[in-house]
């Protein structure tokens, strides 16, 4: 289950070793940066997900407050290709969820632990779903714009919940495991 994992000075333990407590046992679980594929997919889908909902928030900005045409073939794909990337990080992060030997954790400690862990409320709890209610809201967005007819309507409505949605998954990345 855990390969090669080192501490110290260098030398390999096992994470059955008896001289490791459950506590030790809980954070190398936590910690275990060695998830495989769906774990690597998902940390660099983020970089680009991130990176379209930065150019759709700007873009949006820029069209909102500089009174600019909307145009369907650029404004129109950029915030549906940051749409289509939030959607498919979350499916990514939902099949990890599920899969990951984090999961587990809600029976080994309860609900009552897993709250009481930093790290473990963090990873299970806080970060899936302050992102679910992130995608939500460039979800409302995508589709709010689509009901205005005005260009200043459709920048605003992508502007507004698409930056919210981007603060919110900045917000609750958990940054000493992501980089």
């Amino acid at each position: 289950m855990y390969k090669n994992l080192t501490f110290g000075w260098g030398f390999f333990i096992s994470p059955y070793h008896p001289s490791l407590s459950q506590k030790s046992l809980l954070l190398i679980k936590l910690k275990n940066k060695d998830m495989g594929i769906v774990q690597t997919l998902h940390s660099y889908w983020a970089y680009l997900t991130l990176a379209m909902l930065v150019i759709a928030a700007i873009n949006a900005i820029m069209g909102y407050f500089n009174s600019k045409p909307y145009i369907m073939g650029k404004d129109l794909r950029i915030s549906l290709f940051a749409l289509i990337f939030t959607h498919i990080q979350f499916l990514i992060g939902l099949v990890l969820y599920f899969v990951s030997e984090r999961f587990s954790l809600w029976s080994e400690l309860g609900v009552g632990g897993v709250m009481k862990n930093e790290l473990a409320r963090l990873l299970l709890v806080e970060h899936p779903l302050t992102n679910i209610l992130a995608i939500i809201l460039i979800t409302i967005g995508w589709s709010k714009h689509k009901k205005i007819e005005n260009a200043k309507g459709k920048f605003g409505k992508i502007a507004f919940f698409y930056t919210l949605g981007l603060v919110l998954l900045l917000a609750r990345i958990p940054w000493d495991q992501w980089l």
